[in-house]
């Protein structure tokens, strides 16, 4: 398989991981777009969030749970942050493999810019 995040998950691309369980990775963006900027991906495959199914949703809600915690753990809870899905290529998904981004560590406005 091809996909950079599955290549991450199983140590073939080195990655600056930040949270790992059975479930989910967490690793820095490479290009990121605020101080804070980690991916929460699943170790499952999914290509994106129309492709995930009702056996998939503890995971999903595990993956927003994850990176909240994270996000407090750091400190951004105070201020504020960003959690993001993007959901195909117009949407600006990049790796077709379901990841959730957490972003903050500045003010940001909307729409995104």
């Amino acid at each position: 398989m091809e996909c950079i995040f599955c290549k991450i998950i199983n140590g073939e691309l080195n990655s600056e991981i930040v949270f790992d369980n059975e479930n989910i990775i967490g690793f820095n963006d490479i290009n990121p777009v605020a101080p804070t900027h980690v991916l929460f991906v699943p170790r499952k495959h999914i290509e994106k969030v129309d492709d995930f199914e009702t056996e998939d949703l503890a995971l999903i809600g595990e993956l927003i749970y994850r990176a909240k915690e994270y996000a407090k753990k750091i400190g951004l809870n105070s201020s504020g942050y960003r959690l993001v899905f993007n959901n195909g290529k117009d949407a600006g998904q990049a790796v077709f493999h379901i990841h959730l981004h957490l972003i903050g560590g500045r003010i940001m406005s909307w729409p995104p810019g």
